[in-house]
C-alpha cells in the first residue's frame, strides 16, 4: 500500500499546493429554509468542536447603525437571545451560537464601509463588517498603514476584535489588532424607557474601551471601530533556516530582534524557519506581495485527493515512511515558494522580499475570486471533501518559552516519527510573538503563541495517528506552563478555567453585566468558557478523541481501537488516548 500511496501524496499534496486559480468563494455560514427564517448558523469550516449546528429563528442584515440598533431593540423587546454573525465566521467555538432555538442572528456583513479618515490625526473609521483585507487597502489609499494583521485577511474587523485575533510582534504597541483601537461604537440592549437599544460610544480614555475591544460578542454589536494608525511603510522579509539545536536559547530572543518575527517549527526534521522582518525606508526598491500558499485557491479535485491520501495515511497499518515522506514533501514545497511571497506580486527571484506593508502583512485570494462552479475552492470550503482539521492555538508567558521548547524536545527525541501526523503534518508549528495587553480579556503579558493545525475525522470518536502528541503538548502549555487557548480556535477543553488566568476578568464581567444584563447576547457556551455557568468540557465516550474533554477514564478514548487513557510521555501529569498494542 504504501508504495502506491506516494505518488498520490506527491500530487495531492504538492502539486496541489502551487495552485493559483480563480475559485468559488466559500459558502454562507448562515442558512434559513425560509427566507430569514428557520435559520443554521455554524462557521466556515462547516463544524464547530462538539460538531453541532445551532439554529436560531431568524436572522437579519442591518445596513445602516439605525437598523442595527432597531435589530437589538426588537429580540430585546422580546427578550430574544442575539449573536452576531458574519458571511465567512472563522471561529472554531461556537462564538456565533444564540442560546436556545430561537434566538435572532444579526449578521453584519452589508456593515462594511470606511466611516472617515482622519489623515491629519491617522484615524480611519470603518464599520465592523469590513474585512481585514478592505480595511488595509482603505488604509493604504489614504497613505496609512496597520502595523499588525492576522495573516489571513478573510476576518470581519468586528470578529477579529471579538477574538483577541493578531500577527506577530513585541515591537511598539505589539502584535494584536485591539491595541491600534482608539475608540468605537457598540449596540447594547437597553430598558424600554430607552427604547430597548442604545449606541454606547467609547473613547480611548473610556475603561470601557478594554473590554468591549476583545469582547467574545457578549456585550453588544460593535457598530464602528476607530484605529489609530501609522504612515504606509515598507518591510523586508527574509526566511532563514536553521537547526532548532539552539531554539529553546532562541525562541524568546528572537523577538526582540526583528519587529515582525516569527518561527515555523518542523521539529521532527529538527528544523526551524526564522522570520528576519524589518522595517525599511519606503526608498528602498521592492513592490513584493504575500499570497500565501494556503490561502490560495486549489482544483477542486486535487484538495479531494490529498483528502483521501491523508485518510489512508491515518491508518494503523500504513507506514511512518510515507507520513514523514508527505510532511517533508509539504515543508519542502512551501519552503521553495517563500511560502507565496513574490518579490513583484508575480514571481519569488529570492529574498529579501521588499513591499509596501499593505501588500505584504496578510493575504487569502481564495476568497474573493470569481465563482467557477466548485471547479476551485478555499482547500477548508465544507462542500468539498477537502481539508479538514482541528487548529489549536495557545500563548503562553514568553518567559516560559525556553522550558516548553525543550519539553517539546523531548518528546520528540523519543520517536521523531510520531510529529509527521500531528505538529509536521501540515504546515509546522507556527510561534508568534504578542505583548501585553490593557484589555480585559487580552495577554496579561509578553507572550508567544503556538499554532497547529491537524488532521480532524468526520466521524465522532475516531482516533488519528499519534493523537497523544499534540494533546500532550497542548495539556502541557496550558498546565504546566500557565498557557491560555485563543478565544477564536482550539477544542473545548482547552478553555475549561481558562478565565481563571486572565487578572482584569472580574472587570469585564462587571461591564458586561452592565451592558447586558440580562445575557441576551450570552449563551451557553460563552456562560462555559467566561465561568458564569456550567464547564466548557463534554465528558461522555470518546470525548477525549474529539478534545471535548481530558481523558480519565477508558472510555473516554476509543479502548475498542486500542485508544487507552494513559499518561503523558514526558509530561506525567497529562492524561491522552494512547494506541497500546495487544
Amino acid at each position: 500500500m504504501e508504495e502506491s500511496l506516494l505518488p498520490v501524496l506527491l500530487l495531492a499534496l504538492g502539486v496541489g499546493l502551487m495552485q493559483l486559480c480563480s475559485c468559488s468563494s466559500p459558502a454562507d455560514t448562515v442558512v434559513c429554509t425560509d427566507g430569514t427564517s428557520n435559520c443554521t448558523v455554524t462557521n466556515t469550516y462547516g463544524s464547530y468542536t462538539d460538531r453541532a449546528i445551532c439554529h436560531a429563528a431568524n436572522v437579519t442584515y442591518p445596513r445602516t447603525e439605525e437598523e442595527l440598533v432597531a435589530a437589538v431593540a426588537a429580540a430585546a423587546s422580546a427578550k430574544r437571545k442575539m449573536k452576531v454573525a458574519t458571511r465567512h465566521a472563522h471561529s472554531v467555538p461556537k462564538l456565533s451560537c444564540p442560546g436556545g432555538q430561537e434566538g435572532t442572528l444579526i449578521s453584519t456583513a452589508r456593515l462594511n464601509r470606511t466611516v472617515r479618515i482622519d489623515a491629519g490625526r491617522r484615524h480611519i473609521t470603518v464599520e465592523s463588517g469590513m474585512v481585514l483585507r478592505d480595511f488595509i487597502a482603505a488604509a493604504a489609499a489614504a497613505g496609512l498603514a496597520l502595523p499588525n494583521a492576522p495573516y489571513f485577511y478573510g476576518l470581519s474587523i468586528g470578529g477579529l476584535l471579538a477574538t483577541g485575533a493578531h500577527g506577530s510582534s513585541l515591537w511598539g504597541k505589539g502584535g494584536a489588532v485591539h491595541e491600534y483601537v482608539v475608540g468605537l461604537r457598540i449596540v447594547t440592549p437597553a430598558p424600554a424607557s430607552r427604547g430597548f437599544a442604545v449606541v454606547r460610544e467609547l473613547g480611548a480614555d473610556d475603561p470601557d474601551l478594554d473590554a468591549a475591544k476583545v469582547s467574545l460578542g457578549v456585550l453588544g454589536v460593535i457598530s464602528q471601530v476607530t484605529f489609530a494608525l501609522e504612515p504606509l511603510f515598507k518591510r523586508s522579509l527574509t526566511f532563514v533556516k536553521r537547526d532548532d539545536s539552539d531554539m529553546a536559547d532562541q525562541v524568546a530572543r528572537w523577538g526582540t530582534l526583528h519587529e515582525f518575527a516569527d518561527l515555523t517549527w518542523h521539529p521532527r526534521e529538527g528544523k526551524v524557519m526564522y522570520r528576519q522582518d524589518d522595517r525599511v525606508d519606503v526608498s528602498t526598491l521592492g513592490n513584493g506581495l504575500s499570497d500565501l500558499l494556503i490561502f490560495r485557491a486549489s482544483p477542486t479535485e486535487m484538495l479531494v485527493a490529498a483528502r483521501a491520501a491523508e485518510e489512508l495515511m491515518q491508518l494503523k497499518d500504513s507506514n511512518d515512511t510515507v507520513r514523514c515522506a508527505a510532511a517533508q514533501l509539504q515543508a519542502s514545497t512551501l519552503e521553495q515558494q517563500a511560502y507565496g511571497f513574490t518579490n513583484d506580486g508575480v514571481s519569488f527571484t529570492g529574498y529579501p522580499v521588499v513591499g509596501y506593508q499593505h501588500r505584504v502583512q496578510a493575504s487569502g485570494t481564495c476568497i474573493n475570486s470569481p465563482e467557477d462552479g466548485l471547479l476551485t475552492s478555499c482547500a477548508w470550503d465544507p462542500r468539498i471533501n477537502g481539508s479538514f482539521y482541528y487548529n489549536s492555538g495557545f500563548s503562553i508567558p514568553l518567559s516560559q518559552a525556553p522550558a516548553l521548547v525543550a519539553d517539546m524536545q523531548r518528546i520528540r527525541d523519543l520517536n521523531p516519527d510520531m510529529f509527521c501526523t500531528g505538529v509536521d503534518g501540515r504546515l509546522g508549528m507556527v510561534l508568534r510573538y504578542v505583548k501585553a495587553s490593557s484589555a480585559y480579556l487580552g495577554k496579561p503579558e509578553d507572550s508567544i503563541d503556538l499554532d497547529v493545525i491537524y488532521y480532524r475525522s468526520h466521524t465522532y470518536g475516531t482516533p488519528r495517528l499519534y493523537a497523544d502528541v499534540v494533546d500532550e503538548i497542548e495539556q502541557m502549555a496550558l498546565n504546566k506552563y500557565g498557557g491560555l487557548p485563543h478565544w477564536g480556535k482550539n477544542r473545548n477543553f482547552a478553555f475549561d478555567g481558562a478565565i481563571t488566568k486572565y487578572p482584569k476578568a472580574d472587570k469585564f464581567l462587571s461591564v458586561k453585566d452592565r451592558y447586558d444584563p440580562d445575557g441576551l447576547f450570552s449563551s451557553e457556551w460563552s456562560d462555559q468558557v467566561l465561568g458564569i455557568d456550567g464547564s466548557p468540557n463534554i465528558v461522555k465516550k470518546g470525548c477525549a478523541i474529539e478534545g471535548l474533554c481530558v481523558c480519565s477514564d477508558d472510555s473516554h478514548c476509543a479502548p475498542e481501537q486500542g485508544y487507552f487513557c494513559r499518561s503523558g510521555k514526558v509530561y506525567r501529569e497529562a492524561r491522552v488516548c494512547s494506541f497500546i498494542k495487544d
